[in-house]
């Protein structure tokens, strides 16, 4: 999907609505390496929204870090859904934010599999929902792209954004994808 040129980057537009819902952000990531918290902190003024980014690219760094069950990253490997959920949370509630995203893929050019080829990442999307209103909860994509292990990171970082700025706009909007 490419970028409509009069269109704001997808760090400016997150960071932007995180500032008007008041809202922050967590990141946890493996196979970005970073790129997604660079990407928040390349906006002036993200200190208003951006807490943290936790490179946890080993599993014990998965498990020490963010809390992901050994149980999760045993029965599913660290490509999957189970995991990218569990370090979104995790990344959301170690640092106490509204918001937690969470990367885990293969970058390649090596690594893939039949059934995870080179560019399969999990996005993790964790929304803190107020005290005692059963409100929270997290969700994952699952995708595949294609390209150089830079494209591929690129790609994967700014569909992690993008995932949480759908999210947001949902919560703002609950009625917006409606159809009358």
């Amino acid at each position: 999907m490419a970028q409509d040129p009069n269109e704001p980057p997808i760090e400016e537009r997150l960071g932007d609505a995180l500032r008007e819902t008041d809202a922050t952000i967590a990141v946890a990531e493996s196979c970005t390496g970073g790129l997604v918290g660079s990407l928040l902190t390349d906006v002036p003024g993200s200190s208003d929204y951006f807490d943290r980014s936790l490179v946890t690219y080993s599993s014990r760094a998965k498990r020490a870090l963010l809390a992901v069950p050994r149980e999760d990253l045993d029965a599913h490997g660290a490509v999957s859904a189970p995991v990218a959920r569990a370090m979104a949370r995790g990344a959301r509630d170690t640092a106490d934010t509204t918001w937690g995203v969470a990367t885990t893929g293969i970058a390649g050019p090596d690594g893939g599999t039949d059934e995870k080829p080179v560019g399969t990442v999990h996005v993790g999307v964790a929304y803190a929902g107020g005290w005692g209103t059963g409100d929270s909860a997290a969700a994952t994509e699952h995708h595949v792209f294609e390209g150089s292990r830079r494209e591929v990171k690129r790609k994967i970082a700014e569909r992690a954004l993008r995932a949480v700025l759908e999210q947001l706009d949902e919560r703002r909007n609950p009625n917006s994808n409606d159809t009358a």
